[in-house]
């Protein structure tokens, strides 16, 4: 009999929207190589009857929405919930926003374990409503999951304020390493190999971006900074930080390319990561991936994730300090790159990763 896992709480496979999806594509396929038997549940946009097919040896189940944003997503969970507990397979739901659906699945005896992503609730850009959903929500995973999985050390903690240290496992996010990348990609953007950092974050205040920019736009710095994502003169906030860049700030859009992003990353002089909450931020992991030198927001999940292949600010005028000392210091620059590219062979390989899921798994396989 093969083992048998049914993945929830992703929008499906092939990846194309985040973080969770590349996770779940490469779990996946590297448990159908072992000769599992994966089971993924897939959102689709429209109506109609739900339908099964097969990606890369991957089963799917395919589910029509109607409903667009977080009402068709909660839909979505729903419908993908009752689907699986109509099996008696392994389970694992990644995120806790609907873990309240996990009821059904404790109820029907099934085993499930949830990965439980970030601190939700605690993000600045939530009202108090949402706020309210997704704590109660986190409460449910930690109490309906049979086992929990954390991607960073300070989630394993936070987590051990609700239940036993002993149904916690602390599995990272992993990346693939990125050794080459063609120059005309960044060269079509309008920037020069080597001579831009790089910013890829939604445009919200706990991701910095507003004090990137300033700090970066307070003297000229023979560099570019190309930042990445959607910004709206609508928004007050895309609106300030727009004004207060410099003509070496480069706004070249929303990019999902995977290619184009890595190949930016890879050309690029330094990488800044802003996220000041969350866990391992899959945006970090590819960054030292790239060898990229990094400049981070200072707080305490990005010290565990970059450790020392990392310079760390907390303002605006702190991060206008690292990128002087960096830019002018090539030998930093290079040491940079060798300690991130020491942290991200140690700890956040595909292969590393995916190895500790597999055997998590194993041990939770119903009899």
């Amino acid at each position: 009999m093969k083992k048998v896992l049914r993945i929830l709480g992703t929008r499906g496979v092939p990846a194309a929207h985040g973080g969770f999806e590349t996770f779940a594509e490469k779990l996946a396929l590297f448990l159908v190589a072992k000769d599992w038997r994966v089971v993924v549940y897939c959102q689709n946009d429209g109506v109609g009857e739900q339908t099964e097919d097969t990606w890369k040896g991957i089963e799917r189940v395919r589910i029509p929405i109607a409903s667009t944003g977080p009402k068709g997503t909660v839909v979505f969970d729903w419908l993908a919930t009752m689907h699986a507990a109509r099996h008696r397979d392994l389970c694992l739901t990644l995120g806790y926003n609907t873990a309240l659906f996990c009821t059904l699945l404790r109820l029907k005896g099934i085993p499930n374990l949830i990965n439980m992503d970030g601190i939700e609730w605690s993000r600045a850009k939530w009202g108090p409503i949402a706020k309210a959903w997704f704590w109660v929500n986190e409460r449910a995973g930690c109490w309906l999951g049979n086992h929990l999985v954390a991607d960073h050390p300070q989630i394993e903690a936070h987590l051990q304020t609700r239940v036993a240290a002993s149904k916690i496992t602390t599995i990272a996010y992993g990346a693939d390493a990125v050794t080459t990348a063609p120059v005309e990609a960044v060269q079509a953007l309008g920037l020069q190999p080597g001579r831009f950092l790089t910013m890829i974050a939604r445009a919200e205040p706990e991701n910095s971006i507003l004090e990137v920019v300033q700090g970066f736009s307070s003297q000229l710095r023979g560099h570019q900074l190309a930042v990445l994502g959607h910004y709206d003169e609508d928004n007050a906030y895309h609106r300030a930080v727009k004004n207060a860049a410099s003509a070496e700030v480069k706004f070249v859009g929303a990019i999902y390319d995977k290619p184009v992003v890595n190949a930016l990353r890879f050309h690029s002089a330094a990488y800044v990561h802003g996220h000041q909450v969350g866990g391992t931020n899959p945006s970090l992991v590819e960054a030292l991936g790239a060898s990229n030198p990094v400049i981070a927001h200072d707080n305490r999940f990005n010290r565990w994730v970059a450790g020392d292949g990392a310079s760390y600010f907390s303002c605006a005028d702190t991060f206008s300090q690292q990128v002087g000392q960096l830019l002018s210091n090539p030998a930093r620059m290079v040491n940079l790159r060798a300690q991130g590219q020491q942290r991200f062979d140690a700890m956040f390989t595909w292969s590393r990763i995916l190895n500790q899921y597999e055997s998590l798994l194993e041990r939770h396989l119903p009899n």
